[in-house]
């Protein structure tokens, strides 16, 4: 094997099992706490991880072998229907980001109707939509016979050579497929987000200003502080002011990297594989094959990243691991403890059956 196919394989091993550990960690999380289950974006959340989940267990070990074996491990049934789901997962799961900005955006920008504007009801039809999309495209190209295995990527997926017969219609296919599954989706997370963005600044600096305004007012009316305003108002309101500032701007820097996250992850994840994929449609140029299957990989580490961005850096989730971590712990030790108090009890017995009357 070639270092680069080293590398690559190495780099599909630790996405496997970065996506299998933190995505089976969010689907207990989310059977473990009852909130969670109640909150309209665990839906999202939910079908996003079985997405996830399903890629890692069907279509990265297909991707592996293709590395190490240099071709298509199974026969022609068998890779159709591995690349039926690879268009199924990867589409729904991009949606499923999508929906999921959606309801972060009404959550921010109309929180006092959050409620009423996003109910499970929508999130189910939200959800339902998300399914159908998926579904038309993968069966369409199933049923044209355009799946397949690609040497150019290692796994079986969209495959121009199946599409010789039909070219014009591939190529309309192909383009709709990613302007309203990769493209709308950026679009949307684009949109929601800078807007989530807008009004969380605007939020930081109202909550700002009213707190300064609150100090420097006790400042100026405390009774310790009036007899000594003419020495230290001035400090200490600079020294309020200041600190108040501060925290604006930290506020700003969580804000900003948050949605950086998540539209950048989006990005660096699916736009090298897209943009490869488009490039070789229109035969644009000689692609090396080591980026292509890169450009695949960096598709699955998408499935490796969602269960942090989405879900478990979230407060919530990492309470729910740690009362997890400590039950589970709690239990250990207290069955360890029992076993060594049983162990006792057992040798004490011992002990007095061992010790022999006197006469």
């Amino acid at each position: 094997m070639h270092i680069a196919d080293i590398a690559v394989s190495v780099f599909v091993v630790v996405i496997i099992v970065v996506s299998l550990l933190s995505n089976v960690v969010v689907l207990i999380c989310f059977l473990y706490n009852q909130e969670i289950r109640k909150q309209v974006p665990g839906l999202f959340i939910l079908n996003l991880t079985f997405c996830n989940l399903l890629l890692t267990v069907s279509n990265m070990p297909l991707t592996l072998v293709g590395l190490i074996n240099k071709g298509n491990t199974g026969g022609n049934g068998f890779c159709q229907t591995v690349g039926f789901l690879d268009t199924f997962l990867t589409t729904n799961s991009m949606l499923s980001m999508g929906a999921l900005s959606i309801d972060r955006w009404v959550a921010v920008v109309f929180p006092l109707n959050y409620h009423s504007r996003i109910r499970h009801r929508d999130a189910v039809i939200g959800l339902g939509y998300t399914w159908m999309h998926s579904l038309s495209f993968s069966t369409v190209a199933t049923c044209f016979s355009w799946v397949g295995y690609h040497h150019l990527y290692a796994s079986c997926t969209l495959c121009n050579a199946r599409a010789s017969g039909t070219r014009t219609q591939f190529i309309i296919y192909t383009v709709v497929l990613h302007s309203l599954t990769f493209l709308l989706t950026l679009i949307v997370l684009c949109v929601t987000y800078l807007k989530v963005l807008k009004v969380a600044r605007f939020h930081c600096k109202r909550i700002d200003v009213i707190t300064m305004q609150t100090l420097l007012l006790l400042v100026d009316i405390h009774p310790r502080c009036r007899g000594q305003l003419h020495v230290i108002s001035n400090q200490l309101k600079n020294s309020v002011r200041q600190r108040c500032l501060d925290e604006q701007r930290q506020r700003r820097q969580r804000a900003t990297k948050k949605i950086s996250t998540f539209i950048g992850t989006f990005v660096v994840c699916f736009a090298p594989y897209v943009i490869t994929r488009i490039f070789e449609l229109f035969n644009l140029g000689q692609i090396n094959p080591h980026w292509g299957v890169l450009s695949k990989c960096l598709a699955y580490s998408k499935a490796a990243c969602d269960p942090f961005v989405y879900s478990l850096l979230r407060k919530q989730y990492r309470k729910t691991c740690s009362n997890l971590a400590n039950k589970i712990l709690k239990r250990s030790s207290f069955n360890s403890s029992a076993r060594m108090v049983e162990n006792g009890m057992a040798n004490d017995t011992n002990d007095t059956n061992n010790i022999k009357p006197t006469q």
